[in-house]
């Protein structure tokens, strides 16, 4: 998770935003303790579960400290009112792209490929939105 926020850190300021990512929203699997210390010692809130939604309880040794008070945020009105924005700004893109386009899995084999094929994917569902805007009827 460090890394994608530095990237993204990186790629807001060659497109000239000069503000930081202030919220970072990711689910369990992001879950990394010393790297969302870091984070909150930037001053950036991060909201990650660190239990899945299929686990029943708590991991065994995940109790008090960090994950006490992440599952404490992330229970309270505000914490769960933002960390449901995730589901509404991020699950669409992987859903349009894994189910109503079926890319749910890289067609060629290798890191280097899948790194290829991932571009390609994204550029066709960028492609997809902009002929699907010229197209669209216009408004009454």
């Amino acid at each position: 998770m460090g890394p994608m926020i530095d990237k993204a850190r990186a790629e807001l300021a060659a497109a000239g935003v000069t503000e930081s990512p202030g919220i970072v929203l990711a689910d369990a699997g992001y879950w990394h303790g010393e790297q969302i210390d870091e984070l909150m010692g930037q001053g950036v809130q991060v909201l990650i579960p660190p239990d899945a939604d299929k686990r029943r309880g708590t991991r065994p040794g995940w109790d008090g400290g960090r994950y006490a008070f992440m599952r404490n945020v992330l229970d309270t009105p505000a914490g769960g009112e933002l960390y449901a924005q995730r589901q509404q700004m991020i699950e669409p893109v992987f859903a349009d792209t894994k189910f109503n386009r079926r890319a749910d899995r890289f067609l060629r084999r290798g890191r280097a490929a899948a790194r290829s094929e991932w571009p390609l994917i994204t550029a066709t569902g960028n492609l997809l939105k902009l002929w699907r805007h010229a197209t669209a009827p216009a408004a009454a």
